[in-house]
């Protein structure tokens, strides 16, 4: 069996466990309730069954889901276990109590109460989690000087961009060069263009990448990642709604040891200059909140597009991601996440221009099909690390 088959095999053994342990907490949870209830009372009764059936959900996750699984930190720490089952308690008692005082069977009542616990407790888990992989993320390590016979390579997805593509290139090599002793390659993907896009961006001294046929930003920065020199490695659009000096600064942090360096629209310290129609700031926040039913990271910005990324680590992330549309920027996330590399985002200084090839509905539409896409193959084991790039990550 090879690796991704056995990570996918544990992952769903492990699901299948968790479920277990926690069916039967809950057939624990209602038995002692209705056992009790008619001697002990409703309120007393409901209590004495959450400690049963927090007791019996600790030991088994603790002994059989978890045993040995390095990210399940609320079930090695008690005291985090403990004050989570007694919020969701209080909700629980609380409720089945209303509900029965209002005339309801009590295992009626019981039934409705146990949603909310179980939202309770899901929501301060995955806080915890938030958390966790947050310091995890922030800790820089030092692992050397990169490959790359580049210092700085830049890509640029581009589609129909005939028009300014050549400024673009122009722009970026006038601006980053010298902040880079010129040890530059500017790499400009033609992500199926039906105009002259990689001919004008060869005439200004690009290295161009060819796709045979229009699949989408996702695919255009995968291929320019993977066919790019760097030993830094940034991505940026076409229409520089993002100026050099930007780009100059994530790379900055990248060249500074940083694995992955994002730019976010959402941190405190950045600067709009021209601001995006209404209509693409809410369908923007709305892609950021769902990204939460993906990643444990609480990103305030996962779809700003720029970024940087050590090479070593540019080819590690992008040989695993699988979408070709705008939802590969949450591929890259998941998969920082999973490696545990160092991420750091920064402050950038947005110039929102006209003529992107952005469809604001149709792609958020499809930005959200994907999101579901890639939760479904995170948990098949799809974005695991394959055995020979090991040494990439903690």
């Amino acid at each position: 069996m090879n690796a991704g088959a056995s990570e996918n095999t544990g992952l769903r053994s492990r699901l299948r466990l968790f479920a277990l342990v926690g069916i039967v907490a809950t057939a624990v949870d209602i038995g002692v309730l209705l056992r009790l209830a008619p001697a002990n009372g409703v309120v007393a009764a409901d209590v004495l069954a959450l400690l049963f059936a927090a007791l019996v959900a600790y030991i088994g996750n603790r002994v059989i889901t978890f045993r040995g699984a390095p990210r399940a930190r609320w079930v090695r720490n008690p005291g985090l276990f403990a004050a989570t089952a007694l919020v969701a308690g209080g909700v629980d008692v609380a409720i089945t109590w209303a509900f029965e005082a209002q005339g309801l069977r009590l295992l009626i009542a019981k039934l409705l109460a146990l949603p909310a616990a179980a939202a309770i407790r899901w929501g301060v888990y995955r806080w915890i989690l938030f958390n966790e992989v947050r310091r995890d993320l922030a800790q820089r390590i030092d692992r050397g000087r990169d490959p790359g016979t580049v210092r700085l390579s830049v890509i640029i997805p581009a589609y129909n961009e005939a028009g300014r593509i050549g400024s673009t290139v122009d722009r970026l090599v006038a601006e980053l060069g010298p902040r880079v002793d010129g040890d530059l390659e500017v790499v400009v993907v033609d992500d199926g263009s039906s105009d002259a896009t990689a001919e004008v961006a060869r005439r200004h001294g690009a290295v161009v990448v060819v796709q045979d046929r229009n699949r989408g930003k996702g695919a255009a920065v995968r291929a320019g990642m993977l066919a790019a020199n760097g030993r830094v490695r940034a991505f940026t659009d076409a229409d520089l709604a993002y100026a050099p000096a930007v780009v100059g600064d994530v790379v900055a942090e990248a060249e500074q040891g940083w694995d992955v360096v994002v730019g976010s629209r959402r941190h405190d310290q950045t600067t709009t200059l021209v601001r995006a129609r209404r209509l693409r700031e809410i369908g923007g926040r709305l892609v950021n909140w769902l990204t939460h039913l993906v990643l444990l990271g609480h990103f305030r910005d996962t779809q700003c597009g720029v970024k940087a990324f050590r090479g070593e680590v540019a080819e590690s992330i992008f040989a695993r991601t699988r979408l070709d549309g705008f939802a590969f920027d949450v591929e890259v996330f998941l998969i920082a996440e999973q490696d545990r590399l160092s991420l750091t985002e920064v402050p950038v200084r947005v110039e929102n221009r006209e003529g992107s090839s952005v469809r604001i509905i149709a792609d958020t539409v499809s930005l959200v099909g994907d999101l579901f896409r890639v939760r479904r193959w995170a948990g098949e084991g799809w974005y695991r690390r394959p055995v020979e790039t090991s040494a990439v990550g903690h």
